[in-house]
């Protein structure tokens, strides 16, 4: 159980939470993006109370959680024509470059994702966070399944997006290599910010 939490991000900056299992990481990010409810307290978007107008945040909030969230029978770049058309619109050649910047070879994304492996599966997921044009991404474990060049690929994302103005919340066992001006680590429920 969490108690006692109180913290801001400011924007260009990274929280990194490295709690130990069990300890509610993926609890807070799911109340953070709305998805649970806690039981005391509020949080606030831009000022605004969520859980009296939660639309604000929507519109700003790309959620990666454990499950990619992608369409197993559809491939990657049907499921990342289907997500960007009902959130941002984004052209193919926006998708391509995505999906290259991720270094997924192009003999994937016309395969049922499906087939793909885990790996390829959550840079997909990553390519899309890209292309949704929030300013707030919550995340939860994003490096899993992820080989040693793609973590170096997310800390780069993350850090793109950094100095972009966006902010990041992130649940993670080990804390990513971004720099330590835009990104703080929180190793403890108990040291709130």
């Amino acid at each position: 159980m969490l108690q006692a939490l109180s913290f801001s991000l400011p924007a260009g900056q990274a929280l990194q939470l490295t709690w130990p299992n069990g300890e509610g990481k993926t609890s807070l990010l799911r109340c953070l993006a709305g998805f649970l409810h806690a039981e005391e307290g509020s949080i606030h978007w831009r000022g605004v109370d969520i859980a009296r107008h939660r639309d604000p945040l929507y519109r700003d909030l790309a959620y990666l959680g454990h499950e990619t969230a992608l369409k197993g029978d559809l491939s990657i770049l049907e499921n990342l024509r289907l997500a960007c058309a009902m959130r941002c619109g984004a052209a193919d050649e926006q998708i391509e470059a995505q999906l290259r910047r991720l270094e997924l070879p192009e003999s994937a994304w016309h395969r049922p994702v499906r087939q793909l492996s885990a790996g390829q599966q959550r840079r997909a997921a990553l390519a899309r966070l890209m292309l949704w044009e929030a300013t707030l991404w919550l995340l939860d474990e994003p490096a899993v399944n992820l080989d040693a060049r793609g973590q170096a690929a997310l800390a780069e994302l993350i850090g793109d997006f950094l100095q972009q103005g966006g902010s990041v919340i992130l649940a993670t066992h080990s804390a990513l290599p971004l720099p330590a001006a835009s990104s703080r680590i929180w190793s403890r429920p108990a040291e709130a910010a």
